[in-house]
C-alpha cells in the first residue's frame, strides 16, 4: 500500500517522493466502526488519516477499505469545486487512488493552530460571500456524492422545495424503512418538510454541505473548510448544520450577519434542514439518534405553516 501512495504522489508531483516519516493523526467525528452491530456483514471502515513526509514535503493522507474509492472522489471533486469557484480557503487535492485492497486520498497537509476569535468572524464572512454566488441556476450536483456514509442525491431540481422534500428527507426515511425504523407515512412527513419550506424563496448557491466545528480548522492566519459534500442549495442548510453539533462561537454568526442576514423564519426551516442530518446519523448509528429523529419530527409537525 505504500509503495502505491509514494508512486501515485511521485507520478502527480513529477517528483520522486519516498515516506521517511508516517504519523497517525487521529480525526474528529465517529465512525460506523465503532457501532460493530449496525455494519451487519459489511467490512467496517477504516478511516485512518496519516502525516507524511519524504523529509520535505508533508501530505495529509486519508486510507479507507477499497470500495471507498467512489467517496473520496467525491469529496476530491467538492474540495477542487471549492478551491476554484470561492475564496474561502479549503485543503488542496495532490491525487487520489487504490493499492491491492485499500482506497486512499492526498491533500496538503495543513498544521491547524488554536483557532482566534477574529478567525471565526473572517469565517462567518468568507462564507457568506460564498453564499453571495447563487448563479448556477439550478439545485441539485454534478453528481450524486456522500453525506458521512451514506448516499447523498443530487439530481437537478428547478425548485428548491421540492429537492429537499425528496432527496433529502424522504430519501433519509426510505433508506430507514429498508431497516424496519419506521418514523410514520413517508408521504406525509415529507408532504410536512415540503410544506414548512413552500414561502421561502431560494437561490441555489454553493453549500459545504456537511458544515459542523468538525470540518473547520484555523492555520492561525486563516479559517478553512473541508470534508465537504457539496451541492447547490438554500445557504441556510449550511448555518442551521453550524447550530445542531455544537454551535459555532458567536464570533461566526456575527461575521455571517454582517455580510448576508439571514431571511425571517429561519428558525422554523432549521428544524427541516437539520432533521436530514439526524435521520442520516439515525440510518448511520441508530441508537439515541432513532429518538432525537422522533423528537425532531414531533417538533416539525407542529410548526404553524405560513
Amino acid at each position: 500500500m505504500w509503495h502505491s501512495i509514494e508512486k501515485a504522489i511521485s507520478d502527480e508531483t513529477g517528483k520522486a517522493f519516498y515516506i521517511s516519516e508516517k504519523q497517525e493523526i487521529s480525526i474528529g467525528g465517529a465512525s460506523a466502526s465503532a457501532f460493530p452491530s449496525l455494519l451487519g456483514n459489511k467490512e467496517p471502515p477504516l478511516n485512518l488519516s496519516f502525516k507524511i513526509s519524504d523529509g520535505q514535503r508533508c501530505y495529509f493522507l486519508k486510507i479507507n477499505n477499497k470500495n471507498h474509492l467512489e467517496n473520496f472522489q467525491a469529496e476530491a471533486y467538492s474540495l477542487k469545486q471549492l478551491n476554484t469557484l470561492t475564496s474561502i480557503a479549503s485543503p488542496c487535492v495532490t491525487t487520489l487512488g487504490t493499492s491491492l485492497d485499500k482506497s486512499f486520498l492526498i491533500l496538503d497537509y495543513i498544521d491547524f493552530s488554536k483557532a482566534k476569535p477574529i478567525l471565526w468572524y473572517q469565517l462567518g464572512q468568507q462564507l457568506a460571500q460564498m453564499h453571495y454566488e447563487n448563479r448556477h441556476g439550478q439545485f441539485g450536483w454534478q453528481h450524486d456524492n456522500f453525506i458521512g456514509s451514506t448516499v447523498q442525491p443530487n439530481h437537478w431540481s428547478s425548485n428548491w422545495t421540492t429537492f429537499f422534500a425528496e432527496q433529502r428527507i424522504a430519501w433519509q426515511l426510505q433508506l430507514l424503512s429498508e431497516r424496519a425504523i419506521m418514523l410514520g407515512n413517508i408521504e406525509h412527513i415529507t408532504q410536512v418538510c415540503h410544506d414548512a419550506l413552500l414561502h421561502h424563496q431560494v437561490s441555489p448557491c454553493l453549500v459545504h454541505g456537511d458544515l459542523w466545528q468538525g470540518n473547520t480548522g484555523f492555520t492561525g492566519e486563516q479559517a478553512m473548510i473541508f470534508d465537504p459534500a457539496c451541492y447547490y442549495g438554500d445557504r441556510e442548510v449550511d448555518i442551521a448544520m453550524t447550530e445542531l453539533f455544537g454551535h459555532f462561537p458567536d464570533d461566526f454568526y456575527h461575521g455571517y450577519q454582517a455580510e448576508y442576514p439571514l431571511d425571517d423564519g429561519y428558525g422554523q426551516r432549521k428544524l427541516v434542514y437539520n432533521f436530514y442530518h439526524i435521520l442520516n446519523h439515525a440510518n448511520i448509528f441508530g441508537g439515541i439518534y432513532i429518538d432525537q429523529a422522533k423528537a425532531t419530527l414531533s417538533r416539525i409537525m407542529s410548526l404553524p405553516l405560513h
